[in-house]
């Protein structure tokens, strides 16, 4: 070591070498960042959902009703238990975490504990982490003096999910806890939360959001990030296959976005192949096999739709569209015999029935109903 020092003494261009090496690696991590800030890299390493998820209360669109009430809570100790309902992407998880924001500014990690109830359903939650947060005694300031409310937040996503047992002891909770803190519920289907919650919660439900809206926030964002467009019947693609779910639109719209790569058009024909659309001509195929009451052709059909990739699910609803908008083939009586049908193979399905005697199912239904 001594040796070491010495030599380190007699020749300090050892120290200026290692300074030099330093330097020059800084000044190459300085290229490179700037090279990714030109790129733009940086900026979509952020999903777009995520990205323009709303900030403040008053950004969430067509849910006057709710704003109104929540704004109220903002400025007000008056901050019930929450229950918010509704079909999914209406914006129920950005309006609790815009409002928790707003609210506790600095403090948001502190005072809100946040679950996925649909991963983290069982009674075992409740007890360890909704209770160990719920303990938690917190103050009416912020770190810089200005007035906080004096509770915690703990929002509970996709509680339908919960199994009753855990519904049952976060009843329990909800009532010891009440001093120090506020449950917010959120969920799809409200029949699916017990009374006792339902009944100690404020109920909000959110509505499904206007093709106009969705659509103008799209067109915002493909502003935002210089996406090309063949015409707006792109857009109204998008919005018809999100069904008014903003977030399932905003992600179809990025997954398109890099499919097609930054300077490409974005075309109708791009979002069906992204959101695996059947093409109408093997819905058409299958029609006129039911219509030549060919079962071998109906059957070779339904195999090239399942070798393609295309889910069951997808084809349902296509031939569901189909069956309703037809004024030539099927009488009243007939589309509601077909209607039945799909709606029992779809129950069969999500109990893990196989995709392709459940489509043979409901296109043999549809080849009896054309004879």
């Amino acid at each position: 070591m001594e040796k070491f020092l010495e030599k380190y003494r007699k020749n300090p261009s050892v120290k200026e070498k290692g300074d030099t090496q330093k330097a020059s690696r800084a000044q190459l991590d300085e290229k490179l960042v700037e090279k990714r800030d030109e790129s733009g890299s940086q900026q979509t390493a952020i999903p777009w959902i995520e990205k323009y998820r709303p900030k403040r209360i008053e950004d969430i669109v067509q849910q006057e009703e709710v704003v109104s009430v929540l704004r109220k809570c903002l400025h007000g100790r008056d901050f019930p238990n929450l229950l918010f309902y509704g079909p999914p992407g209406t914006g129920k998880t950005s309006t609790i975490l815009a409002l928790a924001k707003q609210m506790f500014g600095d403090l948001f990690h502190d005072r809100v504990l946040e679950l996925n109830a649909s991963d983290e359903r069982g009674i075992q939650v409740i007890r360890e982490k909704v209770k160990k947060f719920a303990h938690q005694i917190v103050g009416g300031k912020r770190k810089d003096g200005t007035q906080c409310p004096p509770f915690k937040l703990i929002i509970l996503d996709e509680a339908d999910s919960m199994t009753h047992q855990a519904q049952a002891a976060l009843r329990r909770t909800m009532e010891k806890e009440a001093a120090s803190t506020r449950f917010c519920i959120i969920c799809n289907y409200i029949s699916r939360i017990i009374e006792p919650i339902a009944s100690r919660c404020s109920k909000f439900r959110f509505k499904s959001l206007d093709s106009e809206l969705v659509v103008e926030k799209l067109r915002s964002i493909c502003q935002a990030e210089n996406v090309l467009l063949e015409d707006d019947l792109v857009l109204e693609e998008i919005v018809k296959m999100s069904e008014g779910d903003m977030r399932k639109a905003v992600t179809m719209l990025h997954t398109a976005f890099r499919w097609v790569g930054v300077g490409n058009e974005l075309t109708t024909a791009d979002v069906s192949e992204i959101a695996a659309v059947i093409p109408m001509t093997k819905i058409e195929k299958v029609i006129e096999a039911c219509k030549d009451q060919s079962y071998e052709k109906l059957e070779e059909t339904i195999t090239s739709i399942i070798k393609e990739g295309y889910s069951a699910i997808r084809f349902f609803n296509q031939l569901h569209d189909w069956i309703l908008e037809d004024t030539t083939l099927l009488n009243d009586n007939k589309k509601a015999v077909l209607c039945e049908a799909i709606a029992e193979a779809d129950y069969q399905l999500i109990n893990g029935a196989n995709e392709y005697l459940q489509m043979l199912y409901i296109s043999s239904v549809l080849l009896q109903q054309l004879s």
